[in-house]
């Protein structure tokens, strides 16, 4: 099983946090999760990660890939 980074968006007691896969402590806690979301995408972008967007059950809504998409599309040519 490869191993990849990921970054995600969770529910936080003071808002929402941005926390790299993995680790304990967030690292960086926002009052608004469009503020979290836009924080979290530029974390992500600079780790070449997987974003993974929480909803406040906790549950996955949205994901994006910077780099470390496991499947990457093909080009259809």
């Amino acid at each position: 099983m490869s191993s990849r980074k990921t970054t995600h968006v969770v529910p936080h007691d003071e808002g929402w946090a941005v926390k790299a896969g993995g680790a304990k402590r967030a690292h960086r806690v926002f009052g608004t999760k469009a503020e979290a979301v836009f924080a979290g995408r530029e974390f992500s972008k600079s780790r070449s990660s997987e974003f993974l967007i929480h909803g406040q059950d906790g549950k996955i809504q949205r994901t994006a890939s910077h780099g470390g998409d496991p499947c990457p599309p093909r080009d259809k040519k």
